[in-house]
């Protein structure tokens, strides 16, 4: 079996190399607009799966392939805050998940010509309060510009994060156990 990763995040890459799975990458630009009253299970999983039908479909003549899919947002008060699209839209986020509790979802697509597989893994987060200062300081490093809910878990975001309730490698970008798990069915 071939296994080929449809995303460009290198946070994927990370996960899926420590836990020693072979893996090549391919990306897929599709559009990431949610549908009206799509809620975040369906969305993540429908971009996973999109993503992973793009890369397979170029691949007709493989029959021993495997393409991976995934996606995460972060939703708060079921709403959806993707990666933000400036400093100001990061300072927005930042407020809102201070000293709150939110989800981390991924949605989570295995394609092959023989199967189908999709599965989404949430994770709860719970935020510490954030002063303005720290809000600045954190967004001027830079980390939280090409992240979902404007943080990254894995960096300097970690000391505003005392407890999960969930798999961490969820709310870095994709379920590995979950992951690792499904691929034992191809």
């Amino acid at each position: 079996m071939r296994l080929i990763l449809a995303s460009a995040s290198p946070r994927r890459r990370e996960l899926l190399t420590q836990a020693g799975i072979t893996f090549t990458v391919e990306t897929a630009d599709i559009n990431e607009s949610q549908y009206p009253g799509e809620d975040p299970i369906a969305y993540t999983t429908r971009l996973a799966r999109e993503k992973a039908q793009i890369v397979l479909a170029r691949h007709p003549c493989e029959h021993d392939l495997v393409v991976l899919g995934a996606d995460t947002t972060v939703t708060l008060d079921n709403t959806l805050l993707g990666k933000p699209t400036s400093p100001a839209d990061a300072t927005v986020m930042l407020r809102a998940l201070s000293g709150r509790v939110h989800q981390v979802v991924t949605g989570v697509a295995l394609l092959s010509f023989q199967k189908a597989v999709t599965h989404a893994e949430t994770t709860s987060v719970f935020f510490q309060v954030m002063t303005e200062q720290e809000i600045a300081e954190y967004i001027a490093t830079g980390e939280p510009m090409d992240k979902a809910g404007a943080y990254g878990i894995q960096g300097s975001a970690a000391r505003f994060i005392p407890r999960i309730e969930g798999d961490y490698s969820n709310v870095v970008g994709l379920p590995i156990a979950a992951v690792a798990n499904l691929l034992k069915s191809f």
